[in-house]
């Protein structure tokens, strides 16, 4: 195989790699700690990980899922993770080729990857993710081509804005607050990177799929409506899909509604 035909395997392993770097970073950021230090280690024991224990997917298969020094089940949230990261940058790399659309929508999608099982887990999105992927989605428009510093900031204010002013009608009708914080600045920061277009679609997938799967744990546990449930994982899972199939499923439904030519 010639080196060409070579770099989506090298870009899955990458991905792969990153995909560890980002389960430290789910493990410690709800806990406000360092995600460069201590090194990683096992929570039950302390033990110190080893470079061979630490090789993505395959240092799993190796210990058979546990721990080499206490022999606690290790979750299988990492390899999990890692393999989710690897597949979104071979099929990014796919789509986009090596340029710089793919570098930016591949930090956007692992910062994605990361928010998504924290707020599952903790029913938080991290400032520290949100608030400076804002400036740096910014900041990357100016040089990404057909995407404008223009078309961020509306994104920006766009994301922004349609979620805080939900969160103020919801409030206002209700005397309760529905929207989290964390939401706004994610849907801000999206708006950042794909653009203030994105940001509809973005709106209309993550509610339809957040209000499927929430009735349906509603109805399987016996529940009201107060049940608490994160919409940051569908806000995610809207982004991705807008980036793959965003474009096609807008000119599809624009073209069913009449008002695209097809």
């Amino acid at each position: 195989m010639t080196p060409t035909e070579l770099l989506p395997c090298f870009v899955f392993l990458f991905g792969l790699v990153v995909g560890s770097f980002l389960n430290v970073c789910i493990y410690r950021l709800p806990k406000d700690e360092s995600v460069v230090f201590p090194p990683s280690h096992c929570p039950h024991c302390s033990y110190a990980i080893r470079w061979y224990d630490n090789i993505p997917l395959l240092s799993y298969l190796f210990l058979r899922g546990r721990c080499r020094g206490c022999g606690t089940l290790i979750s299988l949230q990492y390899p999990l993770v890692e393999l989710l990261n690897g597949a979104l940058a071979l099929l990014l790399f796919l789509r986009f080729g090596p340029t710089r659309a793919f570098a930016a929508l591949f930090l956007l999608c692992s910062a994605l990857l990361v928010i998504t099982f924290i707020d599952i887990e903790h029913q938080i999105i991290p400032d520290e993710i949100s608030l400076p992927g804002i400036v740096v989605g910014f900041v990357l428009s100016f040089f990404l081509r057909g995407h404008s510093w223009l078309n961020s900031l509306l994104g920006i204010l766009l994301g922004g804005g349609v979620l805080l002013l939900v969160a103020w009608l919801y409030h206002r009708l209700t005397g309760k607050d529905g929207m989290g914080g964390g939401d706004i600045k994610l849907l801000a920061m999206l708006g950042a990177f794909l653009g203030w277009k994105a940001v509809p679609f973005i709106i209309f997938a993550s509610s339809l799929l957040g209000s499927v799967i929430g009735v349906s744990i509603m109805l399987l546990q016996k529940k009201d409506s107060k049940l608490a449930i994160p919409f940051g994982p569908y806000l995610a899972f809207g982004a991705v899909l807008y980036i793959f199939y965003g474009k096609p499923l807008i000119n599809w439904y624009l073209g069913l509604s009449g008002f695209y030519p097809g």
